[in-house]
């Protein structure tokens, strides 16, 4: 072996290292914040973050007082909870209907699926709000959760319908076999394997949801970005406001990812208890 040889080597070596990527890493945040200072030197914009705890929380003579980017922030999960719930079931459903044998099941979630991948989900919060809202007596809460929850079960309709495709036709001929309903089929054989398989793009669309929520600030929903933007119209916090709540939602989705994450490698386990549905 030459010297050429071992050098790469040695670099390979190196490159692969843990070390070399928490230096890599380091290195990226000292360029940003370089690029951060040197932007604000320019801008000569007064910064006030100490400003910033008081509009996330104070203390009084009963203790702890959540602030309005609190309160903003529980009514922005609220919504992607519930919204998240509805589109999973929602999207579970429209690709059984997809799947399955019935042509008007078929024909109307096809339609749905059209209609709501193809339209701005900004329209479709006007639209059952405005429109829908008024017949069907929904407030601007549960048209904002309605909303969502139509527009991320399309996609979470294709999400499940691709993990049950991919399960594999012995499956279904071993079902059989057993003289299991199609029924019965789904909920203990196919359906399981299938979560299994798309926790990784769900929990994409999950963050999705979380990230989309912000515009149901445009119904009046007092959630975190509607809450921000009274809080700038007061306080004239901008960049700081701002900032915040982008550091708070990235809190929320690198949460959700790495929860997902441990629970697909407990589902890959080997030794892992059945799953029931």
């Amino acid at each position: 072996m030459n010297s050429n040889q071992k050098k790469f080597r040695s670099f390979r070596r190196l490159t692969r290292s843990p070390f070399f990527d928490i230096a890599q890493f380091l290195f990226l945040i000292a360029l940003f914040f370089w690029f951060f200072k040197r932007s604000v030197e320019d801008m000569g914009y007064h910064w006030q973050w100490y400003q910033i705890p008081r509009y996330l929380y104070t203390w009084d003579a009963n203790g702890f007082v959540a602030g309005p980017l609190l309160h903003g922030l529980g009514v922005t999960m609220k919504i992607s909870a519930i919204s998240l719930l509805c589109a999973s079931s929602l999207g579970l459903i429209t690709a059984l209907l997809r799947l399955s044998n019935s042509i008007p099941g078929k024909v109307l979630s096809q339609l749905y699926l059209e209609i709501s991948r193809n339209t701005p989900l900004l329209i479709q919060l006007f639209f059952l709000y405005f429109v829908m809202g008024p017949i069907l007596d929904l407030d601007r809460f549960w048209a904002a959760v309605l909303a969502l929850s139509l527009f991320e079960g399309a996609y979470a309709s294709e999400i499940f319908r691709s993990g049950i495709v991919s399960v594999e036709k012995g499956q279904w001929e071993a079902c059989h076999s057993l003289g299991l309903s199609t029924r019965q089929a789904y909920r203990f054989i196919i359906i399981p394997q299938a979560v299994g398989r798309v926790l990784p793009p769900l929990a994409s669309q999950a963050i999705s949801l979380i990230k989309d929520s912000a515009l149901v600030s445009t119904i009046a929903v007092y959630d975190l970005t509607m809450a921000t933007q009274a809080l700038i119209s007061e306080t004239f916090l901008t960049f700081e406001l701002w900032f915040s709540v982008a550091l708070m939602y990235l809190v929320i989705t690198i949460t959700l990812s790495f929860l997902v994450s441990w629970l697909e490698k407990r589902m890959a386990s080997p030794y892992r208890s059945d799953l029931s549905f």
